[in-house]
């Protein structure tokens, strides 16, 4: 409502002056504020903030009257009263300066059109030259102790007990005079009743102030009793007055009176505001309701804070400020609502925890429009700094002006039926509707809306109309708007501000004129002719309809009030204004659909229609009066009214489910009356005409019924225009914000399924919830409320007794809080389960439904369980109920239970059932990470066997789902368990670092680096580029979690699970889930395959083996091209290095095996067992014959560019790193390979390659588990891998390792069966395969005939293996042929052919430091 902003700002008074001021006091409109001090009173301006005039009392004159004490301005700012200690009131008058004479004028540069132009601009922009004259004292000869001002009168109330009555005019009429004992004091205006009556003999007026809209004063005797005085006729006479006193109170400070509310809110010694409205009925005062600081929320000094020292309605009746004693300041909504204090947080406390002194207040005033609090400090003077003349006692007093920002609401109300917040400082607005740049449909949208036949603005089904809960809450950011400079120092202050449907347009209206802007073009349109501007007030408010604002104003020029309606794409002028002369004053407007509603001075309420013009040039609209409703009979004083709305709700909706058009039709006026919500209905009693009957100009509103009382203090009432047909209980349900008393909404009733409704269900509920944020607005279909809170920064400056030290910076944060649960639970304790139902079934698709139900069922667990009463009957069981209508459910309650002390999980699972049952619901719902969430619980509330069990169960289906996440979890859950730390499990290696060093223990002591193909396998779940360039110790957190307490039971028992799985997936040939299986959770696989070799990691049947594979990994089935016959590289004899260069999945995967290879061989020669030498021949085999066989084709290496021969891989195959394959590696091809002339059929067999090989991250993966079997001896498998890879390197080096005595017989046959059964299979299923076949022959003959003892021990070396007819020098090196292979450079022509691995240069190795080191892979 009202929000504090910035740091406040000091007001230095010019004059130095001994005395201290220690009272201020507006005048009526605010402009002027008059300063008291002892001997001393002041007048100061409001905009600029400076002294105008000062009034020193003389030596003798002070001695005569006494110091200054009260000060009164009479109501049309021309006097002022001063009370003085000696029982004389003081009249001054003030006297304006001569046409051209002001204390400070705004310069404006040449040319200005502001400076003659404008009517009246000195007097609206220049502080003006006042002078103080005093007329003749008037002596009362008695104390004063209060004065307070009616139009022509000043009433004076004096300590022996008078109540005196001067006119300000005090040379005519005299003065009278009305003793407090003659008055009679009753409980109520009703004397008949004889109630008790109040003795009020030496007991004077402490503190009052006049009520218009009550007619009469609000009292606070000296002795702490309250009372209320009011004049039974037009005079104040003896005879003429009544009291009603307050019971119960006597301890009464001060008072104040709003005139809106008609409230009278009186100060108490206690510290709280005790706020009295007078019973209508009775006449008696009845307690409205307190304001007071909570122990909750002010837990030290909510009973310390003294009395109540001064309160201060703002201008617009809407919040109320109160300083007590203690000092600090205190801001109250009308109806009780707290909206910030000074006493407590960053006010009260220093960021090193030290309490500050609280700022004392000795007096305080609102500014205008409420924009500012002008406070004395009982302290606050700045000494003179040295040097400057006069005494050191001199002091410059100070006045504090505190800034504020308000909701739009508080003076325009007609934005209630929108979506958006709009807030409003003295000279900017904010908005909460999000980047305009984001809803760039709305200009888009515009033209088809002018030239569209109804001028409706209904958004579609698709498009909701707040810009979506992203904008809307995405950010705590306002959208900050300065208003136009132009506009403001004209106009000054801003008086009203609307925002319009969209969020997208503000228009603002000040002293004059109106001015608004758009958000999309970040531009404001201000009146071209200034005079037009000047001519014009707003009076009842601004609203927007469609395109156009819609604006309530009184012109000058005809004195006439008017309803206009300017159109935004049009310039701001008269010319293209829609006017229509109104016959009263207006004071409030709203907007329902093509509907204005007025209220009026005389108290009637006038509907008019607008509609879109098309027959003109320009978009204009005519409106045309509907229908006068007069309320006078129902409204004592307009003043009275907050605010008026029109709605679709009426109170038989749940009758009417089949006329939804009905719904959209302005049924009912809301009115509220000083708080009070009256309902006019339209009275469908009497014969109804059917609407096709009747033509279309001659349809006749229906009359109103007499008004119905709906709610009581009521500060906002929001309703929308819209309907949603699967929202009806929020989208025509009455949304009212109630102060202190949170929100109420009157939710309508349907009967369910269109069945006829039950007679004893009302048609709608009036429901009531407490929220944390004050409202500003609702969101419908979002279920949500938006609002503003203060927030504030602490500053640590040099000087603690600067403002900034003194006080923190406030800031205005948006906040938003979801009601939903609050509904939903008021509906199950009225056992209204089934419209509950219904209503949260519509809501379920939102967001944060899940948290609805948790929120619901977590506020009655925490009311009903820490209760102390028992209660007769619960709501939780209703609630447990209603939440398992949703699938939701299992979640629901344990992220509930998670959030909630141990303490209360018994009284929640004894009414939601037992938490094993729901954890195998869980689990047979697969939903692993909520069972997961239970298994805490049983952690906690069952025996450790228990937790055992499920937490076994668990983890054997998360295996098995591959969840690897929740199985680490797991693994240290049953640890924690095993170990009796259950309460607090122990601290293991995280995810990160369990999944970087699982699964490669045998690349320990290698660091190996694979960027090349990272960026293409980086999402995968082999991230070798993360996994492999960790370098690993023998004693790293990977192998030392499962050696660590290897011989305790608990890992052993975990153990058996993981070699389970291990056993079931290698039995069910998932090779992929048990790679995926091995390096998550850092599963030592090579050690266990070596246990299994002979037992599970046997491959019984190849062909049903190499089809599971290929399934597994996406990998094609290869296919012969149809010009293979004619093919020059027919056959698959060889694998050129063009076309494995071309293809980017061959570029990577050369670079993974190339880099593998540097590992000096005279490491392996130094090993004992043939299994250790593995790895590294099999890599320099695989490196070799992944880009083919040694017979390589010579065309393709004849050298073409002259590069040097230690060139590196890496940087040889940095050139298609991050080209694509079109634009990068086919215009390398042209480059190095200009002088090739390729055939069709050649690129027809390329292309062929590249379809016979599965996703670059499969080839990855394979080549990793065949490394992973090499390493286990597992050679089956690696035949299978070899044939899906079609890598006759692999298989020519396993054959060469059959001969090995370490090699079972049974190894050997099967593998000799196993390719025979695949040749068969190939011969007739899948001939693709027989060229790969044919190429492996002679090692197949060789199985087949050849004695394994007479295998050579050449075929170890993949250099010298090759037994074919090419010439010796293509093969020089291994690193050499390599890089020849990967990147087509020039072969060198200085190596020996066929030179051994041990002739390695040792330059090349000193290149490639990161790459050495030992290999040494030890198996457990």
């Amino acid at each position: 409502m009202y929000f504090l902003s910035g740091w406040p700002r000091r007001l230095l008074c010019p004059l130095r002056s001994s005395e201290r001021p220690f009272l201020i006091e507006p005048s009526a409109q605010r402009f002027y504020l008059a300063v008291l001090s002892e001997t001393q009173i002041s007048i100061w301006f409001s905009r600029p903030s400076v002294l105008i005039v000062s009034y020193i009392e003389s030596g003798k004159a002070a001695a005569q009257f006494g110091f200054y004490q009260q000060v009164e301005w009479k109501a049309d700012d021309s006097m002022i009263a001063v009370a003085a200690e000696n029982g004389y009131v003081l009249l001054f008058d003030i006297i304006a300066g001569s046409d051209e004479k002001y204390l400070y004028e705004p310069v404006y540069p040449k040319g200005s059109a502001r400076v003659k132009v404008t009517p009246g601009y000195k007097e609206e922009q220049c502080a003006p030259a006042l002078t103080l004259e005093m007329k003749k004292p008037i002596d009362l000869e008695a104390p004063i102790s209060c004065l307070q001002t009616l139009q022509e009168d000043l009433l004076v109330a004096t300590a022996d007990g008078y109540l005196h009555t001067l006119h300000w005019d005090s040379v005519s009429n005299g003065r009278r005079a009305v003793n407090l004992c003659t008055i009679p004091f009753s409980l109520d205006l009703q004397s008949s009743r004889g109630g008790p009556c109040l003795d009020l003999g030496g007991v004077h007026i402490r503190d009052m102030e006049y009520c218009t809209t009550l007619d009469g004063f609000a009292v606070v005797f000296d002795d702490g009793r309250l009372g209320f005085i009011t004049p039974t006729a037009n005079r104040l006479a003896t005879d003429q007055l009544q009291g009603v006193w307050a019971a119960d109170v006597s301890d009464g400070t001060c008072v104040a009176v709003n005139n809106k509310y008609r409230l009278m809110a009186f100060g108490c010694s206690s510290g709280s505001v005790l706020v009295y409205m007078i019973d209508s009925s009775t006449g008696s005062m009845q307690l409205s309701h307190k304001l007071e600081l909570t122990p909750k929320h002010y837990p030290d000094i909510w009973n310390k804070t003294g009395p109540v020292k001064m309160i201060r309605w703002s201008p617009d009746c809407s919040v109320v400020m109160v300083t007590w004693d203690c000092g600090g300041l205190s801001l109250w909504s009308v109806f009780g609502a707290h909206l910030f204090c000074t006493l407590g947080e960053d006010f009260a406390y220093r960021s090193d925890g030290t309490k500050k002194d609280p700022l004392k207040i000795s007096s305080m005033s609102w500014g205008v429009e409420g924009y500012h609090l002008w406070v004395i400090g009982s302290t606050d003077a700045t000494p003179v700094p040295d040097g400057a003349e006069g005494d050191e006692k001199l002091q410059q007093a100070g006045i504090l002006q505190f800034q504020f920002i308000k909701s739009a609401l508080t003076v325009n109300p007609c934005t209630s039926n929108q979506e958006q917040v709009l807030l409003h400082g003295e000279d900017r607005l904010y908005l909460t509707c999000g980047d305009p740049t984001q809803a760039h449909n709305i200009p888009d949208k515009s033209p088809s809306r002018d030239s569209g036949g109804s001028p409706l603005r209904r958004p579609s089904a698709s498009t909701p109309l707040s810009q979506g809960l992203s904008t809307l809450l995405g950010h705590k950011h306002w959208q900050v708007v300065q208003i136009h400079s132009t506009y403001l120092e004209t106009n000054w202050p801003i008086r009203f501000a609307a925002i319009d449907w969209s969020g997208q347009c503000v228009a603002v209206a000040g002293r004059r004129g109106i001015a608004h802007y758009s958000l999309y073009t970040r531009k404001w349109k201000l009146f071209g002719n200034v005079t037009q501007e000047q001519n014009m007030t707003v009076t009842g408010g601004l609203a927007w309809w469609n395109d156009f604002v819609v604006v309530a104003c009184y012109n000058f020029i005809d004195r006439q009030e008017e309803l206009r309606l300017y159109v935004r794409s049009s310039n701001l002028d008269n010319a293209f204004a829609s006017v229509t002369k109104l016959h009263a004053d207006t004071l409030l407007l709203n907007v329902f659909r093509n509907v204005v509603i007025l209220f009026r001075a005389d108290c009637s309420i006038c509907l008019y229609s607008i509609e879109r013009r098309h027959d003109s040039p320009s978009p204009s609209a005519s409106v045309e009066l509907l229908q006068e409703v007069s309320m006078s009979r129902y409204i004592p004083h307009p003043a009275l009214v907050v605010s008026v709305t029109l709605t679709s709700v009426r109170t038989e909706t749940g009758i009417t489910l089949k006329a939804p058009q009905q719904a959209c039709s302005a049924e009912s006026i809301l009115l509220n009356l000083a708080g009070q919500l009256i309902m006019l209905q339209r009275d469908r009693s009497g014969p109804q005409v059917r609407e096709k009957d009747t033509p279309a100009n001659q349809t006749k509103l229906l009359p109103f019924c007499p008004p119905v009382v709906l709610a009581q203090c009521v500060e906002n009432v929001w309703t929308t225009c819209r309907s949603n047909r699967k929202k009806r209980h929020l989208m025509e349900a009455l949304w009212l914000s109630c102060g202190e008393a949170g929100m109420k909404v009157w939710l309508p009733l349907f009967p369910r399924d269109h069945r006829k409704p039950h007679s004893f269900l009302s048609r709608r509920i009036m429901l009531p919830f407490h929220i944390n944020i004050y409202p500003l607005t609702v969101l419908f279909e979002d279920a949500l409320i938006l609002g503003a809170s203060n927030e504030t920064v602490l500053f640590d400056g040099p000087g603690s007794s600067s403002l900034e030290a003194l006080f923190p910076f406030c800031t205005v944060e948006r906040t938003s809080q979801i009601y939903l649960h609050h509904i939903l639970r008021q509906l199950l304790v009225r056992n209204l389960g089934e419209q509950a139902l219904m209503l949260a079934q519509s809501c379920a698709t939102l967001p944060y439904f899940p948290h609805v139900l948790e929120l619901m069922v977590h506020v009655v667990l925490e009311e009903e369980a820490t209760s102390r009463e028992p209660i007769p009957d619960p709501l939780l069981p209703t609630v447990a109920k209603f939440v398992t209508e949703f699938p939701l459910f299992l979640q629901t309650i344990v992220h509930c239970a998670r959030k909630t002390e141990y303490a209360l999980w018994n009284y929640l699972f004894a009414a939601v059932g037992n938490p094993k049952d729901l954890f195998e619901e869980c689990l047979m719902a697969q939903d692993l990470d909520t069972a997961a969430s239970y298994l805490i619980i049983l952690q906690n509330m069952e025996v450790p066997a228990v937790s055992r069990q499920h937490a076994t169960l668990l983890f054997n289906t998360a295996l098995e789902q591959g969840k690897w996440d929740l199985c680490r979890h797991m693994i240290r859950f049953l640890k924690a368990i095993g170990s009796g730390e259950s309460e607090t499990p122990p601290s293991t290696p995280t995810t990160q670092e369990q999944s970087s060093t699982g699964g490669f223990e045998f690349f320990r002591n290698r660091s190996i680096s694979l960027s090349q193909s990272a960026d293409s396998i980086a999402g995968g779940k082999f991230n070798l580029q993360k996994t492999l360039s960790v370098p690993f110790g023998p004693s790293s957190k990977g192998g030392e979690r499962w050696c660590k307490d290897s011989d305790s039971a608990e890992n052993l028992y975990i153990d058996m699970m993981l070699w389970r799985h291990a056993r079931h997936l290698l039995e069910q040939v998932r090779l992929r889930d048990l790679g995926c299986f091995s390096a998550q959770l850092g599963f030592e696989l090579i050690g266990w395959l070596c246990r299994e070799r002979m037992r599970v990691a046997r491959v019984d049947d190849f062909v049903t083996a190499l089809k599971c594979l290929h399934k597994d990994f996406l990998w094609p089935f290869p296919v012969i091209p149809a010009c293979s016959i004619n093919s020059p590289l027919k056959n698959g004899r060889c694998r050129p290095v063009l076309s494995s260069r071309l293809l980017k999945s061959q570029s990577a995967d050369s670079l993974l095996n190339s880099d593998m290879d540097t590992t000096p061989p005279q490491v392996t020669t130094a090993n004992h067992r043939w299994l250790d030498g593995l790895g590294v021949v099999s890599k320099e085999l695989d490196s070799a014959s992944s880009l083919g066989a040694p017979q390589t084709q010579e065309a393709f290496l004849s050298p073409l560019i002259n590069k040097g021969e230690e060139c590196s891989i890496g940087s040889a195959t940095d050139l298609t790193e991050t080209s694509s394959m079109v634009d990068g590696d086919w215009t390398m091809v042209d480059e190095n390979f200009s002088t090739l002339s390729l055939s069709q059929s050649e690129l027809e067999h390329i292309s062929m390659e590249l379809a016979n090989k599965g996703p670059h991250k499969s080839q990855v993966q394979l080549r990793y588990l065949l490394h992973v079997f090499m390493e286990a001896g597992c050679l089956e498998w690696c035949v299978v891998i070899g044939l899906i890879l079609r890598d006759a390197g692999v298989i020519k080096q396993v054959v060469g390792f059959l001969d090995s005595p370490e090699v079972p017989a049974e190894t050997v046959q099967s593998i000799r069966a196993g390719l025979i059964a695949v040749d068969l299979w190939a011969s007739s299923d899948c001939l693709g395969y027989k060229p790969f076949l044919s190429l492996i022959r002679p090692q197949l003959l060789k199985l087949v005939e050849v004695p394994v003892e007479q295998v050579q021990p050449e075929a170890f070396q993949p250099a010298g293996a090759s037994k074919l007819s090419e010439p010796p020098l293509l093969l020089p090196r291994a690193e050499d042929a390599r890089g020849a292979m990967t990147s087509a450079h020039p072969l060198p022509q200085d190596g020996p052919a066929g030179a051994p691995l041990d002739d390695t240069p040792q330059e090349e190795q000193e290149d490639e430091p990161l790459e050495e080191g030992s290999y040494d892979c030890t198996l457990s």
